[in-house]
């Protein structure tokens, strides 16, 4: 099994720089570093508080349980020095619920650090705590990873931060990507008092349809008995950008509109594709497989069940293929997806998804949103308490993110936008970004926000809605983001190179 990308792994500190600062905790002296009284949360026994110093901090870790059979850690990091009253709560990636290396940077940032483990590996691809037996799910560590362990994490850290410096926070946030986007969405949903603002980027929304719709091209290149190399997928990719780059009025490398981009596959058939010393031919059926994964899942009847991968985007953790036992090309799968559906759904560990026919693919991913809907789901659209406790959600989704298709953000906002009065209402509290040219949370080249987390503070704290998210790529390019249903337009003049050259139209 491939290791978890490093994009899959939590990012989001890099984008929480430029904060607008609180005044620091007046407080005479460092608190001592010890173990403090905490209430359990309903329903939650508390089994030990255990306090350890770090450099600057102090960690208090809490561990609790709900029937004995789970230990659950909550980890509360507190500042020596430089509190500014505010309490940031990390979010996770795949299937590890929490970012415990991203507590020394909110500390450094003047938070209230706090994360949780939610009684599951912290390997974002390990899912062995998934079954209790073949067939049977351990329903109370699922629980603890859809929902209840992010909950428990707010009011833990919550807890302990007042006893620790004898007042309470002042505001309290949540920051998270992939996972972590998902989790700060179930709050929004599920418990919408936790916190004042959600920074909540590439979100698993929709968690029980992604993790199947992400397995489309390995099924895909199954059924059709045709693995196009990594050359050839690349050539793909290339010839969607030529054909498509130009549209928004600059040529960069970039995909803007990826939904807009018309390219037929079927034009690159009979072309030669030459890399790593190797020739190939791009045949009628690797035009067909690009067409499918593209257009996304279907069921039996091809209707559409999720949205595609976006074109531009990079196939490597979708739909890349490597040399088998035999050295024949194989499709192995996101292992997400394949992780989802061994564990969750098959409930055999063993379970081989390279076997799945159309027809069952379209049952397993009928099953999925059966079974776990309502458990991990997370797409109630319905905000509307959420809006009324005074809460602020912003999201960016990159475009050409590969292991999240942006599609199903911009299908639930869609949804919330029905359910609660159009797109101008639902601005007042939830703005969602599109960031053309970015992958999964970060990288690709495009504009990436360079002060999210400071941008939601200012809306929280100040009334200061983000007109726009401020972005850079890594190459020093600046573009600033525009809240959906906007998008960033180059104005026809000026350095494309230069935020002050795009408008939001």
């Amino acid at each position: 099994m491939r290791r978890i990308p490093k994009f899959l792994a939590a990012a989001v500190p890099l984008l929480l720089t430029g904060l607008v600062p609180l005044a620091p905790s007046a407080a005479a002296a460092t608190p001592t570093c010890a173990a403090v009284s905490v209430p359990a949360p309903a329903g939650a026994k508390i089994e030990s508080v255990q306090a350890e110093r770090k450099t600057a901090y102090c960690q208090i870790t809490v561990t609790l349980t709900h029937d004995g059979h789970d230990h659950v850690k909550v980890a509360v990091a507190l500042p020596d020095t430089g509190w500014t009253g505010r309490l940031q709560a990390l979010g996770g990636s795949a299937y590890a619920a929490g970012n415990f290396d991203g507590l020394a940077q909110a500390v450094k940032d003047g938070y209230t650090g706090v994360t949780t483990d939610a009684g599951v590996s912290l390997d974002g691809l390990d899912t062995s705590w998934a079954l209790t037996a073949p067939g049977k799910v351990d329903q109370t560590l699922l629980t603890d990873f859809a929902t209840r362990s992010v909950h428990e994490e707010a009011l833990i850290g919550k807890a302990v931060t007042q006893r620790y410096y004898h007042r309470p926070a002042t505001y309290s946030y949540w920051t998270g990507c992939s996972t972590g986007g998902r989790q700060g969405y179930s709050e929004a949903q599920n418990h919408p008092g936790d916190f004042d603002g959600i920074l909540a980027n590439a979100p698993a929304v929709d968690w029980t349809q992604f993790a199947v719709a992400t397995l489309w091209p390995q099924v895909v290149m199954n059924q059709s008995h045709d693995f196009p190399s990594t050359c050839v997928l690349s050539a793909f990719r290339q010839a969607a950008v030529q054909a498509c780059d130009a549209r928004d009025g600059v040529t960069n490398g970039i995909v803007d509109r990826p939904d807009e981009c018309g390219y037929d596959p079927r034009g690159l058939v009979g072309t030669k594709v030459v890399c790593d010393g190797q020739e190939f031919t791009v045949t009628a059926a690797d035009a067909e497989v690009m067409r499918k994964i593209w257009a996304g899942p279907t069921d039996e009847r091809g209707r559409k069940l999720w949205a595609g991968l976006p074109k531009g985007a990079d196939f490597t953790w979708l739909a890349g293929t490597t040399p088998g036992p035999d050295g024949t090309l194989v499709a192995p799968g996101f292992p997400v997806a394949v992780k989802w559906v061994q564990s969750f759904v098959e409930k055999q560990a063993g379970f081989d998804t390279s076997k799945l026919t159309y027809a069952q693919y379209a049952d397993v991913f009928r099953q999925s949103v059966r079974e776990y809907d309502d458990v991990i789901g997370t797409s109630d659209p319905d905000l509307s308490a959420f809006r009324r406790a005074g809460g602020k959600l912003i999201t960016f989704v990159g475009a050409n993110d590969q292991l999240i298709p942006p599609g199903g953000t911009l299908s639930y906002r869609r949804q919330v936008e029905r359910t609660m009065g159009g797109a101008q209402r639902v601005n007042d509290f939830y703005r969602l970004f599109s960031a053309p040219g970015v992958e999964h949370c970060f990288g690709g080249g495009g504009p990436e926000p360079t002060n999210a987390l400071g941008q939601l503070v200012g809306w929280v704290e100040h009334g200061q809605a983000p007109v726009t998210l401020t972005a850079a790529s890594a190459d020093g390019k600046t573009r600033d983001l525009c809240p959906l249903p906007s998008v960033s337009r180059y104005d026809g003049h000026g350095d494309p190179a230069v935020a002050s050259s795009y408008r939001c139209r």
